[in-house]
């Protein structure tokens, strides 16, 4: 079941909305770093799937369109959620 990914740029999260749910993974963009050779880096710092709509994947979903996402941009990837990290 592959549910509908919404990028919200200015809050830095993917969402997807199930009726009046919400899961959401959130990021931060560090940029022009000299440590980072130029390169920006996005730390994935947060995910959360509300217990209605645990156990559908959707968290896995998330975090893979944004590692992808991430990766199109050109981005070094790091994370501060556990969950993410088990994607990297």
């Amino acid at each position: 079941m592959s549910e509908n990914i919404t990028h919200l740029p200015d809050e830095q999260q993917f969402v997807i909305n199930i009726g009046t749910a919400q899961a959401v993974l959130t990021y931060e963009l560090l940029t022009n770093n000299a440590a980072l050779n130029n390169q920006g880096l996005c730390n994935f710092t947060h995910t959360f799937v509300p217990n209605e709509l645990r156990g559908k994947g959707l968290a896995e979903q998330l975090v893979r369109h944004g590692i992808a996402w991430a990766k199109s941009q050109g981005l070094q990837i790091e994370a501060s959620c556990w969950y993410v990290q088990k994607f990297l």
